[in-house]
């Protein structure tokens, strides 16, 4: 089983989420690829097993290039895939709950008939640049592993 972690980072805090999800996975046994969203060259549903994509949340929604590069994931490699989502956003910042980079992710990959395995986890980060709020790195890779068991349970 090989999956794919991309993220895009303004500050630094999305890409530790994404090292550590990625790092929790190899953990537990599956391999991974982990690419800044500005370093993937090509996408193939070919390639992966599955998807894991991540955004910092910027004005209630995700960054320009993870909207860019979701026009690249191609329903017809990627359908009934699974996938997990993911943000860094403050707290401070969402008076709307649905204003999350996750959630609007996983509705797009929703739409591309992929599976999405457990609910969007949101990093959160003290002010608009972080750093991220005390325990977040330990929660992640309780989610990370959580999404190893669920991803063996779809292979098994």
């Amino acid at each position: 089983m090989k999956g794919i972690v991309v993220y895009d980072t303004s500050y630094g805090n999305t890409k530790k989420i994404a090292e550590t999800i990625a790092e929790t996975l190899k953990e537990s046994g599956i391999e991974i690829d982990l690419f800044d969203v500005k370093d993937v060259k090509k996408l193939s549903g070919k390639d992966y097993n599955f998807l894991v994509l991540g955004s910092p949340t910027k004005f209630g929604t995700m960054s320009f290039a993870i909207r860019f590069f979701l026009g690249k994931v191609k329903s017809e490699e990627w359908m009934n895939k699974p996938f997990a989502a993911f943000d860094t956003e403050n707290p401070e910042n969402l008076e709307n709950k649905e204003a999350s980079a996750a959630e609007k992710i996983s509705e797009k990959l929703r739409d591309k008939k992929m599976n999405q395995l457990l609910p969007v986890l949101k990093a959160l980060v003290l002010g608009q640049k972080g750093p991220l709020k005390e325990g977040e790195i330990e929660r992640t890779k309780d989610y990370a592993r959580e999404l190893a068991i669920k991803l063996k349970e779809k292979k098994g």
